[in-house]
């Protein structure tokens, strides 16, 4: 799903005649849904998924914020799209770790039990 997210949705979005924070913004918001998927479907480590959704939920705020606010002609406050920034890279690493420990999980059970030769297995 987070492949699928970088190839398509991301060139996508790059496509649309919006502003930068806007992109961002809409990336948020599937970030959010993703994570919520994850949270819904049981992958994963939940409070790192819960932290994940915490963190693209605050991401898609500001950037929803920082929106209305340029639409009431207030232009100054670009720290809001830089702290979402930050905060969508922190869940993205949460969402990379999760992914790396669910195909961790994934790759033992597949691994065959190797016994030392000798001991009896259980």
């Amino acid at each position: 799903m987070l492949a699928v997210l970088c190839l398509l949705v991301v060139p996508l979005v790059k496509e649309l005649p919006v502003g930068q924070s806007t992109r961002t913004g809409i990336v948020a918001w599937v970030l959010v849904g993703l994570a919520l998927y994850w949270l819904y479907a049981g992958m994963g480590y939940r409070p790192l998924l819960l932290l994940q959704l915490l963190l693209f939920s605050a991401a898609a705020a500001l950037l929803s914020a920082k929106l209305l606010l340029v639409a009431a002609d207030v232009h100054s406050l670009a720290v809001l799209r830089h702290v979402a920034r930050m905060m969508i890279l922190l869940g993205a690493a949460c969402a990379f770790a999760n992914l790396a420990a669910m195909l961790l999980v994934l790759w033992r059970r597949t691994r065959p039990d190797v016994t030392p030769p000798g001991k009896p297995r259980d």
